[in-house]
């Protein structure tokens, strides 16, 4: 059963409570973060510096870890498949994973594993599970149409979950293993995304989508991830939830007011070992959507652990990233927008920058720069 919940009322009081309440020891973590001491808690030390970010290709035989030898970066994230991971229930297939943090280890990085559950389970995983079909919102595969387990089902939840104690049994110790992101009420990605173009709001409605039922699950994935991972960070990469309140009607603010309740609920569950972070950073500023989340994030600096991904790669997708033609300048775009400091002096702890920019000989003076900034 899914975990009973207050009212959205009490629970806002209560955070407001905690908030209030813990001051010292919220300054307490930021400083420990910035001396790069251990928090007792964790055996590691905080998530910080600039992160390569990996993608696992199935095609190949094993990662490419050439990234782990550039001397500006503090730590590897690696972006991979539950369905690569365990094609067959039961039977993991370690080796990728093995490889990482041997690589890791000797070259003095820390980890983050953001392993992608919803649309990219394997298919034992969704028998007798409630799924709807929908298109993948973004990146490889955008458009096409697949099966995506709903994120409350009870039976899916626990078959991940199942996989993530095998996972935290097997690397949980490694010295190099500093974050791992929450996933599993998920669906294209770590982020807490789900499909919501107008279209898909009749088939979520069909299958009984809440706002309630949403962050319900999301609840028993933190309490699931804090149990198994006691010597890590656990990140949560941000999103929202969708335009539909606990009575079946649309709702415009109910995306922005889930988004919120499930960020409350991870720092009531993970405390100071949650990490806040936001995978859309680009060079464009403004006041679009991703800007003003990228403020959002900035805005908890300081008080808890935050991070923040590069939309895409600048190498590859300059114009994309703010700077047409000109894979520099959109890095050190993207990257000074990042790495603004809130109104309380504080920047975030970490950025992740994609593989090929972190290869690229021409950004090698912004990686060295940006690597500077968090000394």
């Amino acid at each position: 059963m899914l975990t009973c919940r207050r009212p959205r009322s009490a629970r806002l009081v209560v955070h407001v409570a905690l908030v209030l309440a813990s001051p010292l020891w919220l300054f307490a973590a930021a400083t420990t973060a910035e001396c790069g001491q251990s928090w007792a808690s964790t055996g590691n030390s905080a998530p910080n510096g600039l992160v390569v970010v990996i993608e696992n290709k199935p095609q190949e035989n094993k990662l490419n870890l050439e990234a782990l030898n550039n001397p500006y970066i503090s730590g590897v994230a690696l972006q991979i498949h539950w369905s690569d991971l365990e094609p067959v229930e039961g039977k993991p297939d370690w080796s990728r994973l093995d490889q990482l943090f041997a690589a890791a280890e000797s070259s003095k990085k820390w980890v983050q594993l953001l392993i992608f559950a919803g649309f990219f389970s394997p298919p034992w995983a969704l028998h007798g599970v409630h799924t709807e079909m929908f298109p993948l919102q973004y990146g490889p595969g955008k458009g096409t149409v697949a099966p995506l387990p709903m994120p409350w089902d009870e039976l899916y939840l626990n078959r991940w979950f199942a996989f993530v104690k095998r996972l935290s049994e097997r690397y949980g110790n490694s010295p190099a293993f500093r974050v791992i992101a929450a996933a599993g009420p998920t669906s294209v990605s770590a982020e807490y995304t789900l499909p919501s173009k107008p279209e898909d709001i009749p088939t979520w409605l069909k299958a009984g989508y809440t706002p309630e039922k949403y962050a319900a699950a999301w609840e028993k994935t933190f309490r699931v991830y804090a149990a198994a991972f006691p010597n890590q960070y656990i990140s949560v990469s941000m999103g929202f939830g969708l335009n539909i309140n606990e009575r079946g009607k649309i709702a415009p603010r109910e995306r922005k007011e889930t988004r919120q309740e499930i960020i409350d609920e991870a720092m009531s569950v993970l405390g100071r070992r949650f990490v806040l972070q936001f995978s859309n950073l680009d060079g464009f500023p403004g006041a679009g959507p991703g800007p003003r989340a990228v403020g959002f994030v900035i805005g908890y600096n300081g008080r808890i652990i935050t991070g923040l991904q590069l939309r895409t790669s600048c190498e590859r997708n300059s114009g994309n990233m703010g700077a047409e033609g000109n894979p520099p300048l959109a890095l050190k775009k993207s990257l000074d927008i990042g790495m603004q400091p809130n109104a309380a002096g504080q920047h975030i702890n970490y950025l992740e920058i994609y593989e090929p920019d972190v290869l690229a000989d021409d950004l090698q003076p912004v990686l060295r720069d940006g690597a500077l900034l968090f000394k």
